[in-house]
């Protein structure tokens, strides 16, 4: 029981740490205009990260696709792992470090945005789907922990989460994301 109480606090603590950070607060709201101008403009949002935040990436890539809280139009975005021929086929042929940045050279296009998860904020394979990214003129979106790793020097926008815990981060994560979707479907969707 006292490790269930641990666990919860320490998740409240990390939210208490992004709720009394005006300029983190300013990063998520400014995230949000960020994508509702680019499906504005015909563009889309691409997710990617690995393992759990490859799942967290899905889950928010599906909030815009399908729905938030009510019924609306689909909203074009999408998760890069989840071709999983793709995936396979790239990391074998080239690398796992590839499989992300040879989607978005393949997919993306300037406008778009690109939000990558990586609670260390040094995932290779995220890295190098940045760089493409910037190359091709997208927006990039880091959702990291604390220190941002090699992410925060190549991401437009950083939402470093204040912890080094990785579940407690991921936790932050989609937080974060639910916020980003909520903002967006509100400002393009308004409820009459």
């Amino acid at each position: 029981m006292m490790r269930i109480k641990e666990s919860i606090e320490q998740s409240i603590a990390t939210k208490q740490k992004i709720l009394n950070n005006p300029a983190l607060l300013q990063v998520i709201e400014n995230v949000a205009k960020a994508c509702a101008e680019a499906f504005c403009n015909g563009n889309k949002v691409l997710f990617c990260g690995n393992g759990g935040s490859a799942a967290d990436a899905q889950h928010l890539a599906a909030e815009f696709s399908g729905r938030f809280y009510y019924d609306r139009p689909p909203l074009p975005s999408e998760a890069l792992h989840v071709n999983t021929s793709y995936l396979t086929a790239v990391a074998n042929d080239y690398s796992y470090d590839e499989v992300y940045s040879r989607i978005i050279r393949g997919s993306g296009k300037e406008g778009d945005v690109l939000i990558g998860l990586s609670t260390s904020g040094n995932s290779k394979n995220v890295i190098r789907a940045f760089e493409t990214a910037n190359e091709i003129g997208m927006l990039t979106v880091a959702l990291t922990g604390e220190s941002g790793g090699n992410m925060k020097d190549i991401a437009d926008f950083l939402l470093n989460v204040p912890s080094d815990d990785t579940p407690r981060i991921q936790e932050s994560h989609i937080m974060i994301g639910h916020i980003i979707c909520e903002l967006v479907e509100s400002s393009l969707f308004p409820k009459e």
